[in-house]
């Protein structure tokens, strides 16, 4: 069960937001019956990425086997 702070990783890229399959976001609200969710994605400086509804099958909670994997933004 995903709750409102967890850690969670894409497991789909969303284009259209600049999130590849691998980034890690934070859960920040739960919609109705689990149905979506929205996650801010951000830098490792902190700075925020994207807050971006995600659907059920596009995210997986972070396990204790996750590592975590550094990738640059491309420049805009």
């Amino acid at each position: 069960m995903i709750r409102e702070h967890d850690c969670i990783v894409l497991t789909q890229d969303i284009p259209d937001e600049g999130l590849k399959a691998g980034d890690v976001g934070t859960v920040i609200h739960i919609h109705r019956d689990a149905a979506a969710y929205q996650v801010e994605f951000m830098t490792l400086t902190g700075q925020t990425l994207a807050v971006a509804t995600v659907l059920p099958g596009q995210l997986l909670p972070v396990s204790a086997r996750d590592v975590s994997h550094v990738r640059e933004l491309a420049a805009s």
